[in-house]
């Protein structure tokens, strides 16, 4: 494959956010390059329920993720570190699909549509007489108009881009796995335990999603993460029966530590940054996936009036695009953060629950506050 050396827009990071804007941004014609440093199709630790509120996006850049065998999810349910659980019904609904499944279908379809993707690393971002430079390890530099970020949780390239949230401790550590059992498959569940919790969710392939996320230095009392799990999870009598219930499809659980929720620019040295490098919603509110594919939307819009001169300047895109992303979760970020810290604390989720349990009308708006409405196509 032969590469040019400048384009409209180079996209860092082939997850959800980056693939969608690639696709968004390929059907008005203009050059994309998207630099991924992974293969695909593989897996993420990721939760892999996300809101029905993207389904007229995803289907706007023509993904059907019921054809890829997606599970309808119209049941909600959290259980407290004493056991007391909670079910509701989804306001708005969502569905279980692996990032193996979507993240493969985006780049099938980004690949089908021209978009240029390369496989590489990229090691710096200049941006110098209103143009950008892109230093990649393998495959030289790449001059663009604009750069969208959309790399992931933390990586080497927010170091040299100094960007503040890096220099802080980043405590939180975070295990996926699949296994085969019996799970229903239109219910989300949300089983805490001493310092975290674990998302549960079907996917496409019957397979269930365990993915949850600690303290590091909670974890690394134990030798292993079996024994972690044994005298820790299973502690939350629902985790204890689904683990042991269950029989693994992965041969061992993938993890990834330094996780931080932080607050990070969405605008970072004029670089546009979409999901998890923008911000990071705390996982016990289950919607970082829709997040991430909002942002990639609320991109591309605004890129593509900058590009076709609609948008007068760059002054104008980026304070745009700031505005735009905290209309959208600026609240999200909030909410997440004061659910989280109740549910990290067991007298104050046990109250809660309790609350919840006397007006369980509450637990719908509770849970709206975290999502969003229906996207709406342009």
């Amino acid at each position: 494959m032969s590469l040019q050396s400048y384009y409209d827009v180079v996209i860092i990071g082939g997850g959800l956010a980056g693939l969608s804007a690639a696709i968004h941004l390929r059907k008005y014609d203009f050059n994309i390059l998207l630099i991924e440093k992974n293969d695909y199709p593989k897996h993420k630790v990721c939760g892999e329920y996300i809101s029905s509120e993207v389904l007229p996006y995803l289907n706007y850049l023509d993904i059907d993720v019921f054809a890829l065998g997606a599970k309808n999810i119209t049941k909600f349910e959290v259980s407290t570190i004493q056991n007391k659980l909670i079910s509701a019904d989804l306001p708005l609904g969502g569905f279980g699909i692996s990032r193996y499944a979507l993240d493969y279908a985006l780049y099938s379809k980004a690949k089908e549509n021209g978009v240029v993707i390369v496989q590489d690393t990229v090691g710096d971002v200049q941006f110098i007489q209103d143009e950008f430079k892109v230093s990649t390890k393998n495959n030289g530099q790449f001059c663009s108009k604009i750069v969208i970020g959309s790399y992931g949780k933390r990586t080497n390239l927010d170091v040299k881009l100094n960007r503040k949230f890096i220099k802080n401790k980043s405590p939180y550590l975070a295990v996926k796995t699949h296994v085969k059992g019996s799970f229903p498959e239109d219910l989300v569940a949300l089983h805490n335990f001493e310092g975290g919790y674990c998302g549960i969710s079907k996917v496409e392939d019957d397979s269930i999603n365990l993915c949850y996320i600690t303290n590091f230095e909670a974890f690394k009392k134990y030798k292993d993460i079996d024994e972690f799990q044994e005298k820790v999870l299973f502690k939350n009598v629902y985790l204890k029966s689904i683990f042991e219930n269950t029989t693994p499809v992965f041969e061992a659980p993938l993890t990834i530590s330094q996780i931080s929720f932080d607050r990070k620019s969405p605008v970072e040295q004029h670089m546009l940054m979409c999901g998890d490098s923008a911000g990071m919603i705390h996982p016990l509110c289950g919607n970082g996936m829709s997040m991430a594919l909002r942002s990639a939307q609320i991109a591309s819009e605004l890129i593509i009036d900058y590009l076709n001169k609609k948008i007068t300047s760059r002054d104008v895109l980026e304070a745009s695009y700031q505005k735009a992303w905290n209309n959208a979760f600026q609240n999200r970020l909030k909410v997440g953060h004061v659910v989280a810290n109740l549910f990290n604390n067991s007298t104050l989720s046990e109250i809660s629950l309790r609350m919840l349990k006397i007006m369980p009308f509450l637990v719908p708006l509770i849970i709206k506050q975290t999502h969003g409405k229906p996207m709406s196509i342009k």
